[in-house]
């Protein structure tokens, strides 16, 4: 086993990082990462992602949105978080198993006097309350199993950035199962922080031997910044690849009620219908047709629209004001 050191806390250098790590070192090898993250939501590789995050919140505080190779639900991520990655060779005739990967974290609590048990979801918790998520992504020889380990996580914005809106969509996205969550720092017995939580662990996941490491070298980190400008860091991969869906939302303003239904694909506005009981003249296909072909995402919604800024929008929508529109895509 192989520890690789990583300071960066950018979402999409990080998750690129793995995917960097997992196609590019020696496949004869083992590693292991651990890892953290400025505030992000992490989504599953099947997700719909806009059906994961709460689109208004996260705008709010800058949280980045990243969607991962491994599949399961989305995930919170903050500095209170570490994750961890192990990067292995794969026995095909060999089931997958969550429980040997987690068998580490599980004993370093046990240490520090925690007692922590995985359960049937493959979820690591604490009196019944989640602390750890974990996924796996396998290619032809090689496996990745990464987790999360919240030891002293901001839930409140977790549960903010995570609680989905009463907008109506149907996907065929993986949705994501909610559950109780919790801290390791509410548990412990001595006052420690993150970073000697994870210089414990690793300890433990080398058994107290010499922990044999690699650092990234110039050439790794270059490829690790092509991964996230050509994949991680674009909308294409974090929204336009999350699977084909309908959105219904409906909102009231002083002049009347607007419903917008939007089939999206590929994150591209395919068909546009709006409905309500405002009082415009105009017809309202003009607007449909502004925004279909249109990624469904804020810039170009606010791009395609701003030619109502030439005409009097009341035309289409009696007294509703654009800014007042745009709050129905946001």
């Amino acid at each position: 086993m192989i520890y690789i050191p990583n300071d960066s806390a950018n979402p999409y250098y990080n998750l690129a990082f793995e995917e960097y790590v997992l196609n590019n070192m020696d496949p004869g090898e083992d590693y292991v990462l651990l890892w953290q993250n400025a505030p992000a939501v992490i989504v599953g590789k099947f997700q719909n992602t806009i059906e994961e995050i709460n689109t208004k919140f996260i705008k709010e505080r800058g949280i980045k949105v990243v969607r991962r190779m491994s599949g399961g639900g989305a995930v919170y991520h903050d500095p209170g978080n570490l994750n961890f990655t192990f990067i292995v060779k794969r026995n095909p005739n060999k089931l997958l198993d969550f429980k040997e990967f987690t068998a580490s974290i599980i004993e370093t609590l046990k240490a520090l006097g925690i007692n922590a048990e995985f359960n049937s979801r493959n979820d690591l918790t604490i009196d019944g309350k989640k602390f750890s998520g974990n996924a796996q992504y396998v290619t032809k020889n090689r496996l990745l199993h990464h987790g999360t380990l919240l030891f002293n996580s901001n839930l409140d914005d977790l549960e903010k950035a995570l609680n989905v809106s009463n907008d109506k969509i149907e996907s065929k996205g993986i949705k994501s199962i909610r559950s109780r969550v919790t801290n390791i720092s509410d548990y412990l017995k001595r006052d420690i922080d993150i970073q000697e939580f994870k210089t414990l662990l690793l300890k433990n996941i080398f058994a107290g031997g010499e922990i044999k490491t690699y650092y990234l070298n110039p050439e790794d980190k270059a490829g690790i910044n092509e991964l996230v400008k050509t994949k991680y860091g674009t909308w294409e991969w974090n929204y336009g690849e999350s699977p084909e869906y309908n959105l219904k939302r409906s909102k009231r303003f002083n002049s009347g009620k607007v419903e917008l239904m939007l089939y999206v694909k590929d994150g591209i506005i395919r068909e546009c219908r709006i409905y309500g009981d405002f009082f415009g003249m105009g017809d309202i296909s003009d607007i449909e047709h502004l925004l279909t072909g249109r990624k469904f995402k804020e810039e170009d919604i606010r791009s395609a629209l701003a030619v109502l800024e030439t005409v009097d929008i009341r035309h289409y929508f009696g007294g509703i004001a654009l800014s007042e529109l745009m709050e129905l895509f946001c």
